[in-house]
């Protein structure tokens, strides 16, 4: 959400935010209308408005048809990886021990983050209690009573509560430390998991690029003169760098599917609600964020995903989902792609770059090859989803963080001054129509979905931008790397459902890119099967970042 005049930093950002807050500032309000694509939603028809939306529940087109399980088994990882199952297996052969790896993983990201510039991944760390559960997941692996996760270091973005540690947000000004562990959190330890500590993000997620002056935040994984991606930028880059194969990321408008797809690692948004986000940093809440992971294998995903969802009385929007076990997850990553429907929307196809559309339609038609079926759809407000978003977001975040903005304002950054400046230019009936608007885009997503098992499209429209050492000092916007960024990734979030990414390929700058793939409301199975298929025939592969220094066992 940015005025389309280039990259602005430094002085030429402070002009702009102190003229926001001046009556001259109606002009840049009705060229930024414009740039956003607001003028372009007022000017659609009628009949491209449904009724008022009443509620966020994930889109569902159809019952959940069952699939056969082609018995292909979960997909080899590459030998250069540390994944869960790799871990496991070296403390199950008593080849390593959890305490050894929670050393290991704590130094690998001190390491990375003393280089310059910074890839490293950790914001704070918590060595003293990860020891301590080393050693208790050290105790039940040798009783014979190893979780799913036993021994599984991981990173929690500070967006989650994490008992001790506090939920910055990315801010300077929030460090009360968190007196319990969120339910997504708690979960985690009791599958086994071991939490290192959290992960930086952009400021409270409002930015899709990876840049926060607050923090020392890590820069792409694969080339350290471009950005990570966000918000979950912390969590992509410490899997892409080895430090854990999975790690927590939350997800408004494609920050779990963005880094993970810049940094060349897979990602998944859940369903809306289907991970608890009670426990999370700003009380108010929003109707597009999902909590979610980022993982090295789509392996790694399922885990994550069955040991974290089920219903919590905390966040309303969970309950009354519909039951998913760990053998539903991992047991759809043998079922393989035959007689899978893959709609294609061209039109939104024909919009990309051609660099980024070209290895991401490489993998479809490798889906195609290997029993898939490629079939054309049409979603019509798909070209404004980004608009709608911005709207629904933007307008969300301001109305959470009116406490906050009235004791805080000056001390974020700048990009956040002049995000919740543009906020206050729109109005209530901006809002409203915005979800309106929404309400049509997510029965056209139904309708889709009634024909077709996933959606497929790019997951940016743009590989890892790049970036200085003084912009990531001073704060900058970037209307263009922002469109091209934030392109295709609203559409999971305003329908709320599934979607996850793999790496697929390198645009011309060798730099990694993704294929998104989107299913029905509560189908994450149907999405894992692609990926892990993905992953399989080799379409999909975790690329080896110049920063990553072999597996952690």
């Amino acid at each position: 959400m940015a005025l389309n005049v280039g990259r602005l930093s430094g002085a030429g950002l402070r002009a702009v935010v102190v003229l926001m807050r001046t009556p001259a500032r109606h002009p840049v309000v009705r060229l930024l209308r414009s740039q956003l694509g607001i003028e372009r939603l007022l000017a659609l028809p009628e009949e491209d408005r449904g009724a008022m939306l009443h509620d966020a529940r994930p889109v569902r087109a159809r019952e959940a048809s069952p699939r056969h399980d082609a018995g292909l088994g979960i997909p080899a990882q590459a030998p250069w990886q540390s994944s869960c199952v790799s871990l496991r297996a070296a403390y199950h052969s008593g080849e390593h021990v959890p305490r050894d790896v929670v050393r290991a993983a704590l130094g690998r990201a001190r390491e990375l983050a003393a280089r310059s510039p910074s890839v490293g991944s950790l914001h704070l760390e918590d060595e003293a209690g990860a020891l301590v559960a080393a050693d208790e997941s050290l105790r039940r692996i040798q009783q014979g009573d190893a979780r799913p996760l036993e021994g599984v270091v991981t990173i929690i973005k500070e967006e989650l509560d994490v008992a001790g540690l506090p939920t910055g947000l990315g801010t300077p000004f929030l460090t009360t430390p968190a007196r319990r562990d969120a339910t997504a959190v708690a979960r985690l330890r009791a599958a086994g998991a071991i939490v290192l500590g959290q992960s930086p993000m952009t400021q409270f997620g409002m930015s899709p690029l990876g840049a926060n002056v607050h923090r020392r935040m890590p820069r792409n994984a694969h080339d350290p003169s471009r950005l990570a991606g966000g918000s979950s930028t912390g969590s992509a880059v410490a899997v892409a760098t080895g430090v854990v194969p999975i790690a927590l990321g939350f997800d408004g408008g494609g920050s779990i599917r963005i880094p993970a797809a810049l940094n060349g690692v897979f990602g998944l948004k859940p369903t809306f609600g289907r991970i608890p986000t009670d426990g999370h940093g700003l009380s108010a809440g929003s109707s597009v964020v999902h909590a979610g992971p980022i993982a090295a294998t789509p392996h790694d995903l399922a885990l994550f995903l069955a040991s974290t969802c089920g219903a919590s009385a905390g966040d309303v929007a969970s309950v009354g989902q519909p039951p998913l076990s760990e053998a539903a997850c991992v047991g759809a990553l043998g079922r393989g792609v035959h007689g899978l429907r893959i709609g294609v929307d061209e039109a939104e196809w024909s919009a990309a770059d051609p660099d980024v559309a070209r290895p991401a339609r490489a993998a479809l038609a490798a889906l195609e090859g290997e029993g898939a079926t490629l079939h054309p759809i049409t979603i019509p407000l798909a070209s404004n989803a980004a608009a709608i978003g911005y709207l629904t977001i933007g307008l969300e975040m301001c109305t959470a963080l009116r406490d906050l903005r009235l004791r805080h304002g000056d001390e974020m950054e700048l990009y956040m001054q002049l995000l919740l400046l543009q906020a206050d230019a729109f109005s209530s009936t901006d809002y409203l129509d915005a979800q309106r608007l929404r309400s049509r885009l997510r029965e056209h997503t139904a309708a889709a979905l009634r024909e077709v098992d996933l959606i497929a499209l790019p997951t940016t429209n743009c590989t890892a931008p790049p970036v200085s050492d003084r912009e990531m000092r001073e704060g900058f916007v970037d209307a263009n790397a922002l469109d091209a960024i934030s392109r295709y990734s609203y559409l999971g979030n305003l329908t709320g459902i599934p979607a996850g990414t793999a790496p697929v390929g390198a645009g011309r700058d060798g730099l990694p890119l993704g294929l998104q793939l989107l299913g029905d409301a509560w189908d994450e199975p149907v999405v894992l099967s692609a990926l892990a298929h993905l992953q399989r025939i080799g379409a999909a592969s975790a690329m080896r970042p110049t920063t990553h220094a072999g597996p952690l066992t």
